[in-house]
């Protein structure tokens, strides 16, 4: 890895010395507020005056504000030791996280119709992208070269999620929700396969799992199949029942590839056990939208939410709870605060998708508390994390 000048670093503001710094608490507190406008709004509130289709900005705002947040934050951390070349910091990441934040902060006033909103948000992730793909072709370092298309697929569903919200097209919108969660969870099935073994096998001194190479194809093809296949194909009987059956295979080969990564192992480790808890919302996820696919009692947003708040909330805060203390220079060991977080966002997860399934009553109570749970979650978190991230590392390390 280079070695960069000390002073120079030292002229950095800490927040700005890595991605993960900026868009982890960035993020985290942005979950925050969102969340807590989003239960405004369903009390009655008008806390979104610009907005005109409120449910339209929560679902994009949890997508494409705050997941992809922490995904750049992830790619622009982790490619500093992918690839040995310093990660970007200083102006350049604040520009980035600049070009993130403000359609955070203008689109509850300005609406998402407003071409400076959308023009600043279509901006931002092409940004990371050609920051992350400079390192990764100069050391020809092509397996990680897989992120830059993934990110430009990603600002082409945010760009096709404006044309819905402006054409009034909710059916498009929902679709291209979709097809971003099952892409996230896609990202996260990759990711959990090259992580939780490694950290479980490491923190318990046990061997890593050999990976089985046609489960690996399996549980991750048939999960990728799903992106272009939610987006384009069309509803019929005929499709929904291929699609569904599609999911089910995605379903039962990543339960498979779960259950081989020495579970058992991490039930007395909290960073462990909460990405191996997180993972097991995936297959269960797929099931449920295979269900809502079929008709089987279920609706798409209901069962969206097994892969949103179970999938993408659970493993994103174990994995930011994490990467930011090994980034950092310290430790790997959290608090009781923390362990609070984690049981509080899978309360949240399950409030949000079960509880609606089982008494339909209680939806709207389902929706509060969870909301409650999920920003209580993010803002232990906040807390906790603070100081770690927008102070130096302890090691005195650039970073």
């Amino acid at each position: 890895m280079q070695i960069l000048d000390a002073e120079k670093e030292s002229r950095i503001w800490p927040l700005f010395r890595l991605g993960f710094r900026v868009f982890f608490l960035g993020g985290a507190l942005f979950t925050c507020l969102a969340m807590l406008l989003w239960l405004l709004s369903l009390s009655g509130m008008a806390v979104l005056p610009g907005v005109r289709n409120p449910i339209w900005w929560h679902a994009h705002e949890m997508l494409f504000g705050f997941a992809l947040a922490i995904v750049a934050g992830f790619v622009l951390t982790a490619m500093q030791n992918w690839t040995g070349i310093a990660g970007v910091r200083g102006w350049p990441l604040a520009l980035v996280a600049g070009l993130w934040l403000l359609p955070r902060l203008l689109m509850p006033l300005r609406g998402e119709l407003n071409p400076l909103v959308i023009t600043l948000d279509l901006l931002w992730l092409p940004l990371v992208a050609a920051m992350l793909a400079r390192p990764v072709l100069q050391v020809k370092q092509w397996r990680n070269l897989f992120f830059v298309p993934l990110l430009v697929l990603f600002t082409l569903l945010n760009a096709l999620s404006y044309y819905a919200a402006f054409s009034g097209n909710w059916l498009l919108s929902e679709r291209v929700f979709m097809t971003t969660v099952l892409a996230l969870t896609g990202l996260i099935a990759v990711m959990g396969g090259r992580v939780i073994p490694f950290f479980t096998a490491s923190a318990t001194g046990t061997d890593k799992p050999v990976p089985l190479p046609w489960l690996e194809k399996l549980s991750l093809g048939s999960l990728w199949l799903g992106v272009p296949g939610w987006l384009l194909l069309p509803r019929t009987d005929g499709v929904n029942s291929a699609l569904a059956l599609l999911l089910l295979v995605a379903a039962l080969a990543n339960l498979v590839r779960l259950a081989r990564w020495n579970n058992k192992l991490a039930l007395n480790i909290p960073l462990l056990w909460v990405l191996h808890l997180g993972y097991l919302f995936i297959p269960l996820g797929l099931l449920a939208l295979a269900a809502a696919l079929l008709n089987w009692g279920i609706g798409v947003s209901l069962a969206s939410h097994w892969l949103t708040t179970g999938v993408l909330g659970t493993v994103i805060l174990g994995m930011v709870a994490r990467v930011s203390l090994g980034h950092s220079g310290r430790p790997l060991k959290i608090g009781r605060s923390v362990v609070i977080a984690f049981a509080l966002l899978i309360l949240a997860a399950l409030l949000r998708s079960l509880l609606p399934m089982l008494a339909p009553g209680m939806t709207l109570t389902a929706y509060h508390i969870s909301a409650l749970a999920w920003m209580s979650a993010f803002g232990l978190f906040s807390w906790v994390y603070w100081p770690i991230l927008t102070r130096p590392r302890i090691d005195g390390r650039p970073g």
